[in-house]
């Protein structure tokens, strides 16, 4: 048992190494100066002529914000009817849903950027976000559809009984319930977009519409053969802060939501 609990240990702390590694490195790189530590590399980051603006960060926050929403949004409604409701072809659209996820999304990105174009959205925060919602919908309806069911039908049961209609009983009894699904899917989804570079390389156009990703990248190729790496490295610490913080805050409820989805899956 002890020899068992020093493996899972020994496996614990190596995996934790391997991951932490590359973010503590670029911690140290981004202060690392020529003589010595200090802030100079953050401040080449945001002043320079191809640096990071706020512009910049906001539309990143924009887009993170808009596929927050739009995602919670439909996959609440669509993991409630697939876990609570028994309809014609129920499962043969779940499992299309999820079949999704077998194609590789940049195989479509140019099929989705002429789409954008046909609706006018090409070239716009709104479009993008719509097709990172859409890129985020299977695994979180997928998340979704178990944490409702994972609810015992007598909370649903009751409700009725006091008069509660369909929506009424899912915003009162059931959104409660599945907090920790939503918590999952919101961050995931917020880690996401944040993060994500081949789509708006793609769908992005416009420089004062680029995220901080573009920015970032954008201030590397923009130098004319001389990398600025310690820049750079700032450049991802900065961009990694809010999703550690916020995984921090809300680490118990990521797990929890995770946990229900594999007990149902």
């Amino acid at each position: 048992m002890n020899r068992s609990r020093l493996g899972y240990s020994v496996t614990g702390a190596a995996l934790a190494i391997l991951f932490l590694f590359p973010l503590l490195w670029s911690g140290w790189a981004s202060v690392r100066t020529g003589s010595g530590f200090g802030l100079e590399n953050y401040d080449r980051l945001f002043t320079s002529d191809n640096g990071v603006r706020l512009q910049n960060v906001v539309n990143s926050v924009v887009v993170s914000g808009l596929t927050v929403a739009g995602t919670l949004l439909v996959a609440t409604f669509g993991g409630y009817a697939f876990g609570r409701f028994r309809f014609p072809g129920r499962d043969l659209l779940f499992l299309v849903t999820l079949a999704i996820l077998m194609v590789p999304y940049a195989t479509i990105l140019i099929a989705l950027y002429v789409l954008l174009g046909w609706i006018g959205l090409e070239d716009s925060l709104i479009g993008l976000s719509l097709v990172l919602i859409m890129f985020q919908l299977p695994f979180s309806i997928f998340m979704m559809r178990n944490s409702f069911e994972a609810v015992p039908r007598e909370l649903e049961e009751s409700a009725q009984m006091d008069g509660c209609a369909t929506f009424g009983t899912l915003v009162r009894i059931m959104l409660p319930a599945v907090r920790p699904g939503l918590i999952t899917v919101g961050l995931f989804a917020f880690l996401t977009s944040w993060s994500e570079f081949f789509a708006p390389l793609i769908l992005l156009n416009s420089t004062d519409k680029f995220t901080t990703t573009l920015a970032v990248v954008n201030m590397r190729t923009a130098s004319h053969g001389s990398i600025d790496y310690a820049a750079l490295e700032a450049g991802v610490v900065f961009m990694a802060v809010p999703c550690l913080i916020l995984f921090a805050f809300m680490q118990r409820s990521y797990v929890r939501g995770f946990t229900s989805g594999a007990i149902k899956g």
